[in-house]
């Protein structure tokens, strides 16, 4: 005798079958998860091809397949990736898409013909960056009238919607003081530049206008002051630093110099000066990752950058290897300790810059805050890039190794380059004239 069939029950397990298999499915697509060219149900990766501007096209193995700011669905492999705009230099990589990762280009596109603005008029020298990359302090002495010759800070807004301050003078040109050649030392906290001319030592506020004559003389208290500066700069260091994988700092403080934290103080870049060997497995593995080719086995002479956060270590074989008998050292002797130790306590804790001459202590402030006077090599503002000079061209190459790109071919002056805060401008010092001054211009990037 057969079983009376309850249709609701069936119903309602069907209903449940279908809801279930619906959802397995609907995971499995967001998951990555397509059907395959032989009918199979396979995992596949993300690709989010975006692009800074936006609105370009998109090329995968040579074929335009999207544009820009879409995500595209692939089998994890490896692909050549190309990213075009009409006007701007064209941006590629060989990359990895992983099943159920999503791999991002940020692709970042340089105009091939950027604009040329200046920002000076009247003949720039003794060019000095604030520790903050917000300022510049430099003198000029061919202004239209004697009291505005003198020393003037230069604010660089980040502001896309202002358009560039005009330069504030902050002391006037004084009998006794030769501020053409006059040693410039900024204090940590952006505030105050220690002058060295002649003799003199005299502390400017660059929030005002300062009468040199007027101010007084602090030589007696030169060692105090600059002490003070190196603590907290050794202190903000070791802070920093110690973020890094110990193995590491310990291969860098050992084999390496020139080490410039990057601006998110994330990755180290860095000139190796003995043989060595990264270890591997330092920090656990990140998905999605960068996967171009690194080097964890060091060769004296070359620049390498560090990423601490995923553990990879690439050779920056696209720039010319520059030799210079400049070097910014770590002012941390001991980086194994976590303790912030005081000169007086432990004046072994760190190194000195100070030095007999001024123009020295000065020199090594600046290469401590900046690599614009070093090996010409820098951090771009985006933590993204490195900014450099290969003989009468500016290049930006990508902290990986790839898209080295030629942003500017002219005249400029070999020892100044430096970055607007904001990555939007960079900039030179150039005349175009034997008979022209130098003044500071800005490279448009955007």
């Amino acid at each position: 005798m057969p079983f009376p069939i309850n249709k609701k029950v069936v119903y309602t397990f069907c209903s449940a079958g279908i809801i279930i298999l619906g959802s397995f499915i609907a995971i499995r697509f967001a998951e990555g998860y397509r059907i395959s060219r032989k009918g199979t149900f396979q995992g596949t990766g993300l690709l989010n091809a975006n692009s800074f501007p936006s609105g370009a096209e998109v090329y995968i193995n040579g074929k335009l397949v999207s544009a820009t700011d879409q995500t595209i669905s692939l089998e994890p492999a490896e692909y050549q990736v190309e990213i075009r705009k009409e006007g701007y230099t064209p941006w590629q990589k060989k990359l990895r898409v992983e099943n159920s990762l999503v791999t991002q280009t940020n692709a970042q596109l340089y105009r091939r013909a950027p604009g040329l603005t200046p920002l000076t008029f009247t003949d720039v020298h003794n060019l000095s960056p604030a520790p903050d990359g917000q300022k510049l302090l430099f003198y000029t002495a061919s202004a239209s009238a004697k009291p505005r010759n003198g020393l003037y800070v230069l604010e660089l807004s980040n502001s896309l919607l202002t358009a560039p301050k005009e330069a504030r003078q902050v002391a006037e040109e004084t009998n006794g003081f030769d501020l053409g050649t006059a040693s410039l030392t900024w204090s940590p906290d952006n505030t105050q530049v220690l002058l060295s001319s002649n003799g003199h030592d005299v502390l400017l506020d660059i929030n005002r206008m300062n009468s040199l004559a007027l101010l007084p003389d602090v030589g007696l208290q030169k060692n105090k002051i600059l002490s003070d500066w190196e603590y907290q700069l050794y202190v903000r260091e070791k802070q920093f630093l110690q973020k890094f994988p110990e193995e590491f700092i310990a291969i860098a403080t050992q084999s390496a110099k020139n080490m410039y934290l990057s601006p998110d103080k994330k990755k180290l870049l860095y000139t190796a000066t003995a043989p060595a060997k990264i270890p591997e497995n330092l920090a656990p593995p990140l998905p999605a990752s960068d996967t171009q080719p690194e080097s964890r086995t060091l060769t004296p002479g070359f620049t390498y950058i560090y990423d601490r956060e995923e553990d990879r270590n690439f050779l920056l074989s696209s720039i010319s290897q520059v030799a210079t008998t400049e070097s910014k050292k770590l002012l941390a002797n001991d980086l194994s300790s976590l303790e912030i130790k005081s000169f007086d306590s432990s004046p072994s804790a760190f190194r000195t810059m100070q030095a007999t001459n001024s123009a020295i202590v000065a020199k090594n402030f600046a290469n401590f805050y900046s690599s614009v006077f070093t090996s010409g090599i820098q951090w771009f503002p985006d933590s993204k890039h490195v900014l450099f000079a290969d003989k009468d061209r500016i290049y930006l190459l990508e902290y990986d190794n790839t898209n080295k790109t030629a942003i500017y071919s002219g005249p400029f002056s070999n020892n100044f380059i430096y970055p607007w805060p904001d990555g939007s401008k960079i900039l030179i010092l150039t005349s175009f004239s034997s008979t022209t001054p130098q003044n500071l211009y800005a490279i448009e990037l955007k």
